[in-house]
């Protein structure tokens, strides 16, 4: 009588996994296989696709996430913003992995994703999750930080073969240049227009922020006010402008103390934040440059991302 080897078979799970080659020194690049083989070992049936330009991972993710279980993605925060980004658009329901392994990977850091390449694809395989909100930026989704003014155009001024070696330095020491030179801007902010809590900060700026994380451009950090990631609430982070060299030395001085309660900065947490102002004035998503507009309304949707931790 024949005999017949039976093969098991697996109901897998499907993953989408995008991979943005050159972020950071290129480790995901480097480790694919291994990374493959971990999703491969946690009964994962993996579609890869590689991005070649700005853009490509939003629009990957909104074509096909529908058709996932999971989307994931290996870059750094300016990709897994694109991703986020796609699959909120698309209305998928599927959860979310993300492999920091950009220069520096500030959203990552908020979560507590390992900064390590192996570890980080662990997390997902491990399929445990958490709920975040993100941010609307006129329809537009981050998933951390909105921000314009000093700090801002750091992520995106400072050569990438700079961040490679320099990493959280190349960020630092940008910043600084940036508080020094940075034009200020006259800015009218109200949060939460039309509740209760409705209030108007009408100031010359010199840096704005409404984000859900704990470190803010690789330069700011908020760990110490234990910044609630899914409390349907963003951190406000507004700094005017120094009339002098003094006063830049004191808004950094407070900036590194994360003493933000002081006459120079304003520090609060909100729903919604509308902003009045020139629209010349170019803003940052994620680190990710974000042409200005004179009325931009920034919302806090809740619970949007299922995100394997």
């Amino acid at each position: 009588m024949e005999e017949f080897n039976i093969i098991e078979t697996i109901d897998r799970k499907k993953l989408l996994f995008i991979l943005n080659p050159r972020a950071g020194t290129m480790q995901a690049s480097k480790n694919l296989s291994d990374i493959l083989q971990i999703f491969s070992d946690a009964g994962c049936l993996t579609s890869v696709l590689v991005t070649t330009k700005s853009g490509d991972a939003r629009e990957f993710a909104h074509r096909y996430a529908n058709d996932y279980d999971v989307v994931a993605c290996a870059g750094g925060d300016g990709t897994y913003n694109e991703m986020i980004d796609g699959i909120i658009s698309s209305g998928a329901k599927c959860k979310v992995g993300y492999i920091p392994a950009g220069s520096t990977n500030d959203f990552g850091s908020s979560i507590g994703l390992s900064k390590n390449i192996i570890e980080a694809a662990k997390a997902i395989a491990n399929d445990e999750s958490i709920t975040l909100d993100v941010g609307s930026f006129n329809g537009r989704y981050f998933s951390y930080v909105a921000s314009f003014g000093a700090f801002t155009s750091t992520s995106y001024s400072v050569p990438q073969n700079l961040k490679n070696i320099l990493g959280h330095t190349a960020y630092v020491l940008q910043g600084i240049k940036d508080i020094v030179n940075i034009k200020s801007q006259h800015v009218k902010v109200i949060t939460d227009e039309g509740l209760p809590t409705e209030r108007v900060i009408e100031e010359d700026l010199v840096f704005g922020a409404v984000c859900n994380a704990t470190s803010v451009g690789g330069v700011l950090k908020l760990d110490s006010f234990r910044v609630d990631m899914n409390d349907g609430l963003m951190e406000v982070l507004l700094i005017k402008s120094p009339k002098n060299l003094l006063d830049v030395n004191s808004i950094a001085r407070s900036l590194l103390a994360n003493d933000l309660d002081t006459k120079d900065i304003a520090f609060y947490s909100a729903k919604t934040v509308r902003f009045e102002m020139s629209s010349d004035i170019p803003w940052t998503l994620d680190g990710e440059y974000k042409e200005g507009e004179s009325d931009i309304k920034i919302e806090t949707v809740c619970d949007a991302v299922n995100i394997l931790v």
